[in-house]
């Protein structure tokens, strides 16, 4: 992950069928950031409306940096 992110962004977040009932790419806002060590860190991603209905999850949490991106 290059790009900084922060509380409020816009970003996409990787799913797959074992965390979802729907894998790909799906779009949400950062809720809060949870500090892990120097370098990592754990992203809450607050699902939208219409991602929530399609995988049944209103948010989650991301720790590996190539599953996030900013939308």
């Amino acid at each position: 992950m290059e790009e900084t992110i922060h509380i409020g962004d816009r970003v996409r977040v990787r799913l797959d069928a074992k965390v979802a009932k729907s894998e790909g790419w799906f779009e949400g806002i950062i809720i809060r950031i949870d500090p892990y060590s120097e370098h990592r860190s754990f992203y809450w991603v607050e699902f939208d409306e219409e991602v929530r209905a399609i995988l049944g999850l209103s948010q989650i949490s991301v720790f590996n940096p190539k599953n996030i991106k900013k939308a």
